[in-house]
């Protein structure tokens, strides 16, 4: 299957990066959703799964973790071992009750106070990254947008403000650097490995010196009045800043270049500060980062008339249900006053994403100040997507910023 031979939908590779890398596979999703929404495919490497397409199936899957289980891992064509090894460790891949207790633990760092703390560190963050753009006036808005996630989670971690740059660099190697296949690189692997040694060393400082941030309440914590060990600390320290990261700049870039492409709802975003709590919504819906989410049946069910048994995979193909027509009205329309927006960026159910509402307060931030301070947004540039069928986002994306005469006021 290439990028050009999808004249029959019901013959596609869903599950092929290079289609997810060129966005081509809108027409195929509209297809299996109107004609087989939840559908056993065959890859052209003998794997197979259970593709679920539609909105109400996949809102099913992720809410029934007694059916659907995250504990065998998370994505296709992930590391069996590694799943094996983080499950019931790394909150993305255990399921309740141990689930609901760690996630309690983390939770119990979001005080009011970080909150504030967090908020203020958004503003300061995205104030310079337009400072340094707008001075630029042509930029690679992956790298402007980059800044903001990691220094949001760094500081809900506890990493002290001197080590962000560090975390930046190495994050963006180690969760980005892949090869044609779409496997790490040797460099992202050693920049993976220099990150775990971080957290292991601000582990042992937090329980020296505690403080009001993440690591310290995981070096706190117990479950069943047992301690989290040092491999749960360093794993769930790994999936926050992991996918805090990546939701927040793909969506961060994939929004811009949305609102360059449309620039009327551009024009009604500057022009209404009362737009963005709706916009960011539609940005979150319309960008759909994370591409798919897997589960693994752990008996035998049916879904939409299938019947699924135990054992097989399921995945729930985000870009795909947040377009069902049957629950947004014109789902290819980019429209930033949609009501309702029942989108499942941030998954649902149990799993629900952890740091959703962070996300979402990050990219209002961002796109309060972009609307204030920028008058005009136009690519100049080359915009390449990332190869992969789990991460719906950017390698590169050159945009001008044209600053505003005067800025406007907060949206917020």
């Amino acid at each position: 299957m290439t990028t050009n031979d999808l004249a029959d939908p019901a013959a596609a590779d869903v599950a092929d990066p290079r289609l997810h890398r060129d966005g081509v596979l809108d027409p195929v999703w509209r297809w299996l959703r109107r004609n087989d929404p939840v559908r056993w495919n065959v890859r052209p490497n003998g794997t197979a799964y259970w593709s679920v397409c539609t909105h109400a199936e996949g809102v099913r899957v992720l809410r029934d973790s007694r059916t659907f289980s995250s504990e065998r891992g998370m994505r296709l064509e992930g590391d069996p071992r590694a799943a094996a090894a983080a499950s019931r460790k790394m909150l993305i891949v255990t399921d309740p009750p141990r689930h609901d207790a760690v996630r309690r633990i983390i939770g119990s760092a979001f005080t009011a106070r970080t909150v504030r703390r967090l908020e203020q560190n958004m503003r300061q963050t995205v104030t310079s990254s337009l400072d340094r753009a707008l001075e630029q006036g042509t930029c690679d808005f992956v790298e402007t947008a980059a800044r903001l996630p990691v220094s949001v989670i760094c500081d809900l971690l506890g990493v002290p403000r001197e080590d962000w740059d560090f975390m930046l660099d190495r994050t963006t190697v180690a969760f980005g650097a892949v090869d044609e296949h779409g496997a790490p690189t040797d460099a992202a692997v050693e920049a993976h490995a220099e990150i775990l040694l971080y957290y292991a060393e601000l582990a042992a400082r937090r329980r020296r010196e505690p403080g009001e941030d993440v690591v310290t309440a995981l070096v706190q914590g117990e479950v069943d009045g047992e301690p989290l060990s040092d491999e749960e600390i360093f794993l769930n320290c790994d999936g926050l800043i992991s996918g805090g990261n990546e939701t927040t700049r793909h969506a961060a870039v994939g929004g811009l270049l949305a609102l360059a492409a449309h620039p009327d709802q551009w024009r009604a975003l500057r022009e209404d500060p009362g737009l963005l709590h709706t916009a960011v919504d539609e940005i979150l819906r319309w960008t759909s980062p994370g591409a798919h989410t897997l589960r693994t049946a752990t008996r035998d069910t049916e879904l939409a008339g299938r019947k699924i048994e135990a054992g097989q995979p399921v995945v729930v193909w985000g870009p795909s249900a947040n377009r069902d027509e049957t629950v947004f009205a014109e789902p290819d329309a980019f429209l930033l006053d949609r009501r309702p927006n029942r989108h499942l960026t941030f998954g649902h159910g149990t799993h629900y994403c952890l740091g959703g509402a962070l996300a979402t307060s990050e990219l209002r931030v961002l796109f309060d100040e972009l609307a204030r301070r920028v008058d005009a947004v136009e690519v100049a540039g080359p915009v390449r997507r990332v190869r992969s069928n789990h991460i719906a986002g950017f390698e590169e994306a050159v945009v001008s910023l044209k600053a505003a005469a005067a800025p406007g006021k907060e949206r917020g």
